[in-house]
């Protein structure tokens, strides 16, 4: 198992976004099951386009160039999927949770930890099946990052998350054991 980038590595694309205060704590690309969707439309585009030339449009040639076009279209629509995954990043920062996303336009959304007063983990059965879930940041009276989608290893992430927020480790967590008062 890839545990997610901790510490002051990661991707200077990131890097460049972080105040002169803050450090990266985490660092995670969305998992790669965000190209599925793309990559079965374009699979079953190139069957259809396969099927097509070769029985209902055998020999019209000008739809042939057409369906093909359109199954180019379809290929160039994941790759620039695959593209744009490759350059989004998670980032959990000492002070804030970012998204930086784009390649030709870069944005960047936050939502500050002091401001998050509700963090929920939301898992779907594919997202199981695959290793991902969904977290939902509430903030109090700002608007800013609401929701990370497709996280990998989200248990760990939301986790390292609350103890950011809480303080608590996952010790201290479930321990609940009251001090032996006579010191025992």
């Amino acid at each position: 198992m890839r545990l997610p980038t901790r510490g002051p590595t990661g991707p200077a694309a990131v890097n460049k976004y972080l105040l002169p205060n803050e450090h990266p704590v985490i660092t995670v690309r969305r998992h790669p099951a965000v190209l599925i969707g793309p990559a079965i439309l374009t699979l079953a585009g190139l069957l259809a386009a396969g099927v097509l030339t070769a029985t209902v449009l055998h020999s019209i040639g000008g739809l042939i160039t057409v369906v093909w076009l359109a199954w180019l279209a379809l290929f160039v629509r994941l790759i620039w999927k695959a593209v744009n995954w490759a350059v989004d990043f998670y980032v959990v920062t000492s002070h804030r949770i970012m998204l930086a996303s784009g390649v030709f336009t870069r944005t960047v959304d936050f939502t500050g930890l002091t401001k998050v007063t509700n963090l929920s983990f939301q898992r779907s059965a594919p997202g199981r099946l695959l290793g991902y879930g969904e977290l939902r940041v509430e903030s109090a009276g700002a608007h800013g990052l609401e929701r990370l989608d497709h996280v990998p290893y989200p248990e760990q992430f939301y986790l390292e998350v609350c103890e950011m927020l809480y303080g608590i480790s996952g010790d201290q967590a479930g321990s609940t054991s009251a001090p032996n008062p006579a010191g025992d």
